[in-house]
């Protein structure tokens, strides 16, 4: 509990010592993610979904707005650009799991919101050159499962949300995020045509809300929260920074990746190297007898590997999400060790063993 040491809990967040520690937190992220100067950061309500949908629908409607997707939370803007923000000239550039959009459909001239690491799916975006420098649209990133894994291009992000919960091995509540002079030029330039929520709120008489962006939380956050961040953030800085982020994640994958490559029975998911997540690592079965089974029968499979592995504590949680094909997915963020990768892998093989031969004497599974 040493990091509760100099915790200020049960206070006003808008006290003037809660707040010191929420603007340490939104300075210290700044110098870890290696900002630009100008860039601008806020703690937001809602996680991740509340920080893309507050760059939504505080920032589209000027321009067409090309939607890239390719896993599940990519296909929630697109919902939400469908169902909700119905006035936008939205198009939908969609890939399958496993796959990524071709890149150079993206218009300059329009708005673009994308995932840069696909959590649900294992795959990401390989780089920034896709995105123009010179674009008149505004780019708005679904960055949860990348910060602190990938050195991002941050001239080439407009609004980039994550949350603590991924990477930084913090809590879920809130979310984060950051917008660029040219997020803010929107802001103070022009006025979308839909009612904005209170919660999603970036402008105040028409104008950039500066109060949000330092320190001024436009809900009540929790102060235990706000110290848990503040102590993975600490850590990140004495393991050496985001480069040392980066690397720990790299080695992760990197175990990861040799597994596969001598396993007969598995392969990630996403079909190109460039493309695959150093974090949110997916996998599926390839064992043919795997592959003839209809969907329900391979998620029944799935869920006896992990029940396998839960009974002996080897592994908790790794099935993959259940809009992704059936299939594994093995967390490789920060906050891992390399040595936990390795020891679980051996035990990946003793469930797959185990499986196969419970199901060569159950025919259920065939059903």
């Amino acid at each position: 509990m040493n990091c509760l040491n100099g915790a200020i809990l049960g206070r006003s967040h808008r006290a003037p010592e809660p707040k010191s520690k929420i603007i340490e937190l939104l300075k210290l992220t700044h110098k870890l993610l290696k900002l630009p100067d100008d860039y601008r950061i806020a703690i937001v309500p809602g996680s991740d979904t509340g920080a893309v949908e507050m760059a939504m629908w505080s920032l589209l409607g000027k321009r067409g707005v090309d939607f890239l997707t390719w896993e599940n939370f990519g296909d929630q803007w697109v919902i939400d650009a469908e169902t909700q923000l119905t006035l936008l000239d939205s198009r939908i550039i969609r890939a399958n799991y496993g796959e990524i959009v071709d890149l150079n459909l993206v218009s300059p001239s329009r708005d673009t919101v994308f995932v840069w690491n696909g959590t649900t799916s294992g795959v990401r975006v390989p780089n920034g050159d896709w995105i123009s420098t010179d674009r008149e649209g505004i780019t708005i990133c679904d960055a949860t499962s990348a910060i602190f894994a990938y050195d991002l291009p941050w001239e080439k992000l407009d609004a980039t949300t994550w949350s603590w919960q991924k990477v930084m091995g913090g809590e879920a509540g809130f979310g984060m995020l950051i917008l660029s002079p040219r997020a803010i030029n929107r802001i103070n330039t022009f006025v979308p045509p839909w009612p904005i929520p209170k919660l999603f709120r970036l402008s105040k008489k028409g104008k950039f809300d500066n109060a949000v962006f330092e320190g001024n939380t436009i809900n009540t956050v929790s102060l235990l929260t706000i110290e848990d961040a503040l102590d993975s953030l600490r850590w990140i800085e004495r393991e050496g920074g985001l480069n040392s982020m980066i690397n720990r994640c790299t080695s992760n994958f990197e175990a990861v990746e040799n597994w596969v490559n001598k396993t007969e029975w598995i392969e990630f998911l996403s079909q190109k190297l460039e493309t695959r997540s150093r974090t949110s690592i997916c996998l599926s079965l390839t064992a043919s007898w795997f592959i003839e089974l209809d969907e329900q029968a391979r998620w029944k499979v799935v869920e006896e590997f992990c029940r396998l592995l839960e009974l002996e504590n080897a592994a908790y949680d790794i099935n993959t999400h259940r809009a992704a094909p059936p299939g594994l997915r093995i967390w490789g963020g920060a906050t891992v060790e390399t040595s936990d990768i390795e020891a679980l892998l051996p035990w990946l093989d003793w469930a797959w063993d185990n499986v196969s031969k419970n199901i060569e004497r159950n025919e259920k599974f065939y059903a």
